[in-house]
């Protein structure tokens, strides 16, 4: 009875987290309304940032983990530095994306790095199994019918959202590596003041940001750094402890659903024909690509005598 409550409750967790970062994809296509797409990184991973800041400092000198299940072998600053070189790019073409493409399409084609990071393992000579190979296929004439016209062109928008996708994925295999060696929490901090610091650069040398403009985006930013950036961040960490990854990666997922649903209720956005079996085609690519863990989880689990 214990386990069935924890295993809801962690589910709840990780629902909730698909929620908030689908109806960022929202916020952030609301934000480029008034401010530019480096000036809105740089302020909402500024709030992340300070939101982790309390709780790393609680735990104790930077140089060392008072977590007994973590054996510290790269400091929390380097690990920090490395991963928020990572997800600058991939937060930043995702941003620029946002300013040409819908937030449901970009919802979908991010939501890719769930195919993308197994296969990126034939990089480090992981085998990849048959079900990697055919979400990748599904994902690929998904995203053919959601970004490629009639008349065979593609949007800005969705080529920018589709090279970050690669950036994200890159990004999962590095946090991946670096989370057991370091403390995840002064990770994530750091990371998030890297992304806010480069966004900054990239902002004062691309962009006009001003007070009144910051102010008028004050809703987006606010929801994109604290509940996107903070909150979902500290929700998925706590759920994953004991959620099986896959099972994670599959809720999770659902985040370019509620992007889609988002931007049909809030913004207006009509997908079509097309671009809704394009979704309903890269959706089911993301679940085949986790189908044998899925299977091992469900395999593993105590059944109910």
């Amino acid at each position: 009875m214990r386990r069935a409550g924890t295993v809801l409750a962690n589910d709840s967790l990780l629902l909730l987290t698909a929620v908030i970062w689908g109806m960022a994809f929202v916020a952030q296509r609301m934000g480029m309304d008034h401010v530019g797409p480096f000036t809105y990184n740089a302020v909402r991973f500024a709030l992340g940032a300070l939101f982790l800041l309390p709780f790393a400092r609680i735990r104790g000198p930077w140089s060392a983990s008072t977590s007994a299940r973590i054996r510290p072998s790269v400091g929390a600053l380097p690990a920090g530095l490395i991963a928020g070189s990572v997800l600058v790019f991939g937060a930043s073409l995702q941003q620029i994306g946002l300013v040409y493409t819908t937030a449901g399409k970009a919802g979908f084609i991010t939501g890719l790095y769930v195919v993308l990071v197994p296969l990126s393992g034939l990089l480090w000579g992981q085998r990849t199994g048959w079900s990697a190979w055919a979400g990748a296929v599904l994902c690929v004439v998904g995203l053919f019918f959601l970004s490629v016209t009639s008349a065979f062109t593609v949007e800005r928008g969705d080529l920018f959202v589709l090279a970050g996708s690669f950036f994200w994925a890159a990004h999962v295999q590095v946090v991946g590596w670096l989370s057991p060696r370091t403390d995840p929490v002064r990770l994530a901090c750091v990371q998030f003041a890297v992304c806010s610091a480069v966004s900054a650069g990239g902002a004062l040398l691309t962009e006009h940001a001003s007070m009144p403009a910051i102010l008028a985006a004050a809703g987006p930013i606010l929801y994109g750094g604290l509940l996107s950036v903070g909150i979902a961040y500290t929700l998925q960490v706590v759920a994953q402890r004991s959620a099986p990854p896959a099972h994670a990666a599959i809720l999770l997922s659902l985040e370019s659903v509620f992007a889609a649903i988002g931007g049909s209720l809030l913004l207006g956005e009509r997908l079509g024909a097309r671009g809704a079996l394009g979704c309903a085609l890269m959706f089911g690519g993301m679940i085949v690509s986790q189908a044998p863990a899925i299977v091992v989880t469900l395999a593993a689990s105590p059944r109910r005598q």
